[in-house]
């Protein structure tokens, strides 16, 4: 998904406030708390978790609203209506669905209603929207695709030609035996543009650019929930939380926050909002949780981790969606992302590609 407690309006940015955090094997983008993970090089245990799997809820199942892509003339040049435009975000206003602000020079439409969180805290509240002034979309919005819908696989995988069951072995050979290469698998299907996108130097350098994450926010694939165990529950109308249910770290993203469990529940076809513990006890089902948030969240980035691969943005961009409010932005760790690159390059190198230039962010 912190000790530095962001919560974006976190998404791994701006914030609204929510906890604190030190480093480590993340909360959905967060930090953890301190714990190392064998020989130290990787801080886990987190307290804190804004961010995105923090705060990146996700635009799923195609929610989003009045984009680019969608055609809006209709046959024989029928004039279309302007695209409406909105005023300056003001911190603290409530929005309602469907409301558009203008924001650090783009524009965002509310998805659900919202008590005037920060259009960057996550999808689920703000998509990008382009409007009629030249102002063009909110940032990061060419990255995330929603999800693709049911947890049921759809598709062939393209990650096991890439990474054999041996070679997963030899990566993590300690790993806790619930993070399954199967498991791995059976979750690319729904995503089956994950390690299947571009040139074979691209769908390499993806897989090992996610497994390299992955092993950073677990401990090497260690850890299934995150170690320091908070509430993790923002209040919503549209995502309430379920009462004694809790929604910190779980999984190989640590997915965090009521609102990415809604997102991502949306997008996989679980209700992960009333059993968010499905997370820890079903290893395909954790592996989706990852893989949704790697192909359709951007974070405190202005891309998902997908298109910062397949487009050659470089590693350090996907560090920036997954962590970059702590580990990014000069009030955060050297060491995790170090320690991100470090495991980088050994994947890499296993995998049998050049890891490509921008490993940093």
């Amino acid at each position: 998904m912190k000790s530095t407690l962001l919560c974006w309006v976190i998404g791994l940015g701006a914030a609204v406030g929510c906890g604190g955090g030190t480093e480590g094997p993340r909360n959905g983008n967060e930090g953890f708390s301190g714990a190392t993970v064998a020989g130290g090089s990787s801080s886990l245990a987190g307290t804190g978790g804004s961010a995105f799997v923090t705060a990146g809820i996700a635009s799923v199942a195609g929610s989003t609203t009045a984009m680019a892509g969608t055609s809006l003339g209709g046959a024989g040049g029928t004039s279309v209506a302007p695209m409406p435009c909105g005023p300056d975000w003001k911190a603290g206003t409530p929005y309602g669905e469907g409301d558009i602000v203008k924001y650090q020079g783009g524009y965002y439409i509310a998805e659900h209603d919202n008590p005037g969180y920060d259009p960057l805290i996550s999808t689920y509240f703000w998509e990008p929207y382009r409007c009629d002034d030249g102002g063009g979309s909110g940032s990061g919005g060419s990255g995330g695709s929603g999800g693709s819908g049911g947890s049921q696989p759809s598709s062939d995988s393209s990650f096991d030609d890439v990474v054999s069951e041996q070679l997963f072995n030899q990566l993590f050979p300690n790993r806790n035996q619930f993070y399954s290469y199967q498991g791995l698998v059976d979750a690319t299907r729904i995503y089956p543009e994950f390690a299947g996108t571009g040139s074979l130097e691209q769908r390499k350098r993806e897989a090992a650019a996610f497994l390299a994450n992955v092993a950073r926010e677990t401990g090497e694939l260690i850890y299934i929930d995150q170690i320091e165990q908070g509430e993790y529950c923002m209040p919503s109308d549209s995502c309430p939380c379920e009462p004694g249910k809790r929604y910190f770290g779980r999984g190989p993203i640590q997915i965090s926050w009521n609102y990415n469990y809604c997102s991502a529940s949306a997008a996989l076809g679980i209700d992960l909002r009333r059993q968010p513990e499905l997370v820890s006890q079903d290893a395909t089902i954790a592996w989706e949780t990852g893989l949704w948030f790697w192909m359709t969240q951007r974070g405190a980035g202005t891309m998902t981790p997908h298109t910062a691969i397949t487009t050659d943005r470089g590693f350090g961009e996907t560090i920036r969606s997954i962590n970059g409010t702590i580990e990014c932005q000069g009030n955060g760790s050297t060491e995790g992302v170090q320690a991100r690159v470090s495991f980088f390059l050994d994947y890499a190198q296993r995998v049998g590609v050049e890891p490509g230039a921008n490993q940093t962010c």
